[in-house]
């Protein structure tokens, strides 16, 4: 009989209610049979996607829940360490929202617990679980492009109107590259299988705190990368991988199907465009299925905190150059 994963999730977050809680429901062999939050009007919309779903009104009260095997962790930024450390001790798996840590310091304790544990732990960092990014790794490693030259990207959207959201505040590490650089930072890692040499420009707009729009650029061993990030700019997003004999751009890399239909497009240097296109792909159910396979089955996991630590790494140095 096939096994079925059950879900707790700690806190009724709109990601949550919007994503990952749908995610969860609709993966095969996964059940969400939990949440934790004290208002019972916060937890109504989980429940009618999952009527029975059982409601802690206490996050240790989940995590003492002997029905639920893993822990969905969609807490503000702050915290996410110390009830990753929480749900561990009290031997669930765990899948936390990212940046799973402030610092990449902060990843090593990670690792050595889950390493004792036996346990899957992992950042929730969905983009390397849609194949448009298997896809452009597999071009860029297979010389489609030549050698990479240059890799530039762009990620942004406008919430300066929502003063109280936790991306505007500092006191939850908040800020752009936290939220959104993983991104730019992490795909141009997953890609080029590369890390930064030098961080070679940190140029940040600061706003109570919070970095609200970044220009990075950095070396890296084959190639430059440039990047920017923002909370104070209209929607846009994509991601370019330039070689001397062609180049690659993600047109909907990290939202696809919300910000666009995800699409994949090689441009060779005699100036044949080739399109591939991913219409009906959910990269948060593809998590919570090879979540499930990592933990049931023992299958490599394609986000380990290896992974988060090095991206964790970029974005420490980029602070460090900028001063903060």
């Amino acid at each position: 009989m096939t096994k079925t994963l059950r879900w707790g999730i700690l806190g009724a977050a709109k990601f949550a209610r919007e994503h990952m809680g749908p995610a969860i429901h609709l993966a095969p062999h996964n059940d969400l049979v939990a949440i934790a939050t004290s208002s019972m009007d916060k937890a109504a919309p989980f429940q009618a996607l999952r009527p029975g779903l059982q409601v802690h009104l206490d996050y240790d009260d989940l995590l003492n829940d002997p029905d639920i095997d893993a822990v969905y962790i969609p807490l503000p930024n702050h915290l996410h360490i110390e009830w990753t450390k929480r749900a561990i001790a009290a031997g669930k798996h765990v899948l936390c929202e990212k940046p799973i840590s402030m610092q990449a310091s902060e990843i090593d304790d990670l690792i050595a617990l889950r390493d004792a544990s036996g346990l899957v732990v992992a950042e929730a960092y969905m983009i390397v679980h849609h194949p448009q990014w298997i896809y452009a790794r597999d071009l860029v490693r297979s010389g489609a492009i030549g050698r990479i030259v240059q890799v530039d990207g762009v990620f942004s959207y406008n919430n300066a109107a929502d003063t109280g959201n936790i991306r505007n505040r500092a006191d939850m590490g908040g800020g752009g590259l936290r939220d959104i650089g993983v991104y730019t930072f992490g795909s141009t890692r997953f890609v080029s299988g590369q890390e930064p040499n030098d961080i070679q420009l940190a140029d940040i707009m600061w706003e109570n705190g919070i970095d609200a729009w970044a220009h990075v650029a950095a070396k890296f061993p084959d190639f430059r990368f440039s990047g920017v990030t923002s909370m104070r700019m209209a929607a846009r997003q994509e991601m370019n991988f330039h070689g001397d004999t062609g180049w690659i751009k993600l047109t909907a890399p990290f939202n696809p199907s919300v910000f666009d239909q995800a699409e994949v497009r090689l441009m060779r240097g005699d100036m044949v465009v080739e399109t591939k296109r991913f219409p009906a792909v959910n990269h948060y159910v593809n998590q919570v299925v090879n979540f499930r396979a990592s933990v049931i089955d023992g299958a490599e996991y394609p986000c380990p905190l290896e992974f988060s630590r090095g991206t964790q790494v970029m974005i420490d140095q980029v602070f460090e150059k900028a001063g903060a």
